[in-house]
C-alpha cells in the first residue's frame, strides 16, 4: 500500500512541476510511475552509460572549438530525445538508438531508475542567495541538490497519443501541460525553465512560432559543495596559457591533501568528490599542446577511472562562470539523426527544433550548473504537389450537384480583371 501510495505522489509531484499554474494537465489515467522494486538489478542503467558518454564525446567534438569555452549536458539531451523515442516512427527510432546508442530493450527504463537514483528533490531547487558569504572555518558543506524536470507542453486541443502518454506516466512520471502557442506558451515555459534550474536559465527558445504544436523540455540542475574546498590563499592575477598561445591573468585557487590522481602519457588528472554524494568532477589536464577533446573520449574516461589511486597533491585551478548555447538540428544531422517523425506523440507531427542552453560555476567552495534541452514540434508541413494547376489563361469552370452531376453553372474566365 505505501508503495502504491509513494508511486501517487510521485507522479503527483512531477505533474505540478511540469507546466505553469493553471495550464490544464494531459495525462495517462491510472498510470502510475513504475519503480522496479524487488529482487534482481533492475534496468539496466549499466547500458545506457556506454552510449551517453559516446554521444557526449561526438557532440563535444561536433560543437567545441578549442579556443572557446565550452559546456553541455549529454544527460539532459538524451533525456528529452528518450521521451520522443516513446513517439518516433521507426526510422526516427532507429536513428536514435544509433546516435545516442540507447539500449535495444530501449531507454525508458533505464531512464526512470537514474533519474530517481542521481536526483535529491522532487520540487524545484532553492534560488541561491546571491549575497551570501562563506567563510572556511565556519561553514559546513551543503547537501547536493540535483534535480532532473521534464516538461511535455501541448497545444490546447491537440490528441496526444495513449501510448505516448502511458510511457510519459510509467517510466518519466509527468504528463503534458496545456498550452496556446499563438499566445505565450514560449513565456510559460521559459518561466518553467527558470524555475526548474533555480535561474540559472532564463529562456530556452528565441521564438516560437504560433505553428508550434508540442514541445519536449528536459531541465537539469545541480548545486555541489567540495568535500575538500579550496581554502589555501589564492595566486592572483596568475597566467594561465589559452590554447592559441595567449597568456592572460586570473585567480587561481589552491587546495593540497590527499586526492585520488592519475596520470599518463601526455596527461594528467584528479578527482575531486562533491560533499555527501556519490558525484565528483574529473579534471584532466593534457600536455601543452594536447587535445583535450581527445581526454573526454569514452575510452580515455574508461581508463582514467581505472588509474586513479589516492596521492598526496596540490591542486591549483581557475574559477570558472560560462554559458553554452547550441542549436543542436545540424549537429545530430551530422551524427546521423535526419529523420523527424514522431506520429506517437501526435498525428502530423514533425520535429523542427533542438535546443540546448547549458551553465556551470566553478569556485573554491563547489559547482552549480545547469542545463535545458527543448525540442519544438509544428504540425506537418503539407506533402510536395504531385501536380501544378495555374489558372493563368482562359479557363472554364462548372458548379454541378456531385451525385447526379446536374450542372447548375457553367461558364468561362477569358479576363478576371473586366467586371459587370
Amino acid at each position: 500500500m505505501y508503495r502504491r501510495l509513494f508511486s501517487a505522489l510521485l507522479a503527483v509531484a512531477a505533474l505540478a512541476a511540469c507546466g505553469p499554474t493553471g495550464s490544464r494537465p494531459v495525462t495517462a489515467e491510472g498510470v502510475r510511475r513504475n519503480l522496479y522494486a524487488g529482487p534482481g538489478p533492475g534496468p539496466p542503467v549499466a547500458n545506457l552509460r556506454p552510449g551517453l558518454a559516446a554521444f557526449g564525446h561526438a557532440l563535444f567534438t561536433a560543437v567545441a572549438d578549442p579556443g572557446v569555452n565550452t559546456v553541455l549536458s549529454p544527460l539532459s539531451i538524451a533525456h528529452a530525445y528518450g521521451m520522443a523515442r516513446a513517439g518516433a516512427d521507426p526510422a526516427t527510432g532507429g536513428e536514435l538508438d544509433a546516435v545516442f546508442g540507447f539500449p535495444p530493450e530501449g531507454p525508458h527504463a533505464a531512464f526512470n531508475t537514474l533519474s530517481r537514483v542521481i536526483t535529491t528533490t522532487d520540487g524545484a531547487p532553492p534560488v541561491p542567495d546571491p549575497g551570501a558569504r562563506r567563510d572556511a572555518q565556519e561553514s559546513a558543506a551543503s547537501p547536493p541538490v540535483v534535480r532532473l524536470a521534464s516538461g511535455i507542453f501541448v497545444q490546447d486541443g491537440l490528441a496526444v497519443g495513449p501510448e505516448f502518454l502511458r510511457v510519459l506516466a510509467a517510466e518519466y512520471g509527468t504528463g503534458a501541460r496545456q498550452v496556446d502557442f499563438a499566445a505565450d506558451a514560449a513565456g510559460a515555459i521559459d518561466a518553467w525553465a527558470e524555475e526548474q534550474t533555480a535561474g540559472r536559465v532564463k529562456k530556452v527558445f528565441d521564438g516560437l512560432g504560433p505553428g508550434t504544436r508540442l514541445v519536449i523540455a528536459n531541465a537539469l540542475c545541480l548545486k555541489a559543495d567540495w568535500a575538500v574546498p579550496f581554502t589555501d590563499p589564492p595566486e592572483e592575477a596568475a597566467a594561465f596559457t589559452r590554447a592559441d598561445g595567449r597568456v592572460v591573468r586570473t585567480d587561481l585557487v589552491r587546495v593540497a591533501g590527499e586526492f585520488p590522481y592519475a596520470s599518463g602519457p601526455g596527461w594528467q588528472a584528479v578527482e575531486l568528490a562533491y560533499a555527501g554524494s556519490e558525484l565528483a568532477m574529473w579534471v584532466v589536464l593534457p600536455d601543452a599542446g594536447g587535445s583535450v577533446g581527445d581526454r573526454l573520449a569514452p575510452g580515455a574516461l574508461t581508463r582514467l577511472a581505472g588509474r586513479l589511486e589516492r596521492t598526496r597533491v596540490e591542486v591549483v585551478l581557475p574559477r570558472w562562470d560560462f554559458s553554452t548555447g547550441l542549436d543542436l538540428k545540424e549537429p545530430l544531422e551530422r551524427l546521423g539523426l535526419r529523420s523527424s517523425g514522431y506520429p506517437g506523440i501526435a498525428d502530423g507531427l514533425f520535429l523542427d527544433r533542438a535546443v540546448h542552453k547549458a551553465t556551470v560555476t566553478v569556485d573554491e567552495w563547489g559547482t552549480e550548473a545547469a542545463a535545458v534541452t527543448g525540442l519544438a514540434f509544428p504540425a506537418a508541413a503539407p506533402a510536395p504537389a504531385e501536380a501544378v494547376f495555374r489558372a493563368d489563361r482562359p479557363f472554364a469552370f462548372a458548379i454541378v450537384h456531385r451525385p447526379t452531376l446536374v450542372p447548375l453553372f457553367l461558364g468561362q474566365v477569358a479576363d478576371p480583371t473586366a467586371t459587370g
